[in-house]
């Protein structure tokens, strides 16, 4: 572990200290590493150096649009190697929300999540990528069982 300081302003730290108290960070330390995370990250993402990702779209639509919930449904099979799940909540008599797990190549996944959320009559659409590195594992988990899947691993 490598240890740094930083230098604040009183009123800066203090305001960090609210921060992370809000948040249930129990010290600074935690808090700081996951802020550098969350940049490190996203500026992968932003410079096209995160090539693979799991993800979490989710989206509210009214179900009463025309034909909506089936173009919805054909969408995700039609990418059904970037779908890993799906979770259908009924919020009121107009309004569905959806959130679908995915994992796969990050342009493949924006693209679908950009896809679902310009459909008319969806609402709030929210992608939140997380970068990470893909193994294709083919190994045996039981003695004499050799399953294959994928191993995905966050980059930092």
């Amino acid at each position: 572990m490598e240890r740094f300081t930083i230098s604040l302003g009183q009123d800066l730290a203090q305001q960090f200290d609210e921060l992370i108290r809000r948040r249930g960070y129990q010290n600074r330390s935690e808090a700081v590493r996951d802020m550098l995370r969350e940049q490190l990250e996203s500026d992968r993402l932003t410079r096209g150096e995160a090539p693979h990702c799991v993800a979490a779209l989710s989206y509210v639509y009214d179900h009463r649009a025309r034909d909506l919930a089936e173009r919805l449904t054909e969408l995700q099979h039609a990418s059904h190697q970037l779908v890993l799940s799906s979770m259908h909540v009924h919020l009121d008599h107009d309004s569905c929300m959806e959130t679908l797990m995915l994992r796969g190549a990050t342009a493949e996944v924006s693209r679908l999540a950009n896809t679902l959320i310009a459909e008319p009559g969806v609402r709030h659409g929210r992608l939140n990528l997380v970068p990470v590195e893909i193994d294709d594992a083919a190994h045996a988990h039981d003695p004499g069982h050799v399953y294959h899947h994928v191993h995905s691993h966050p980059r930092t």
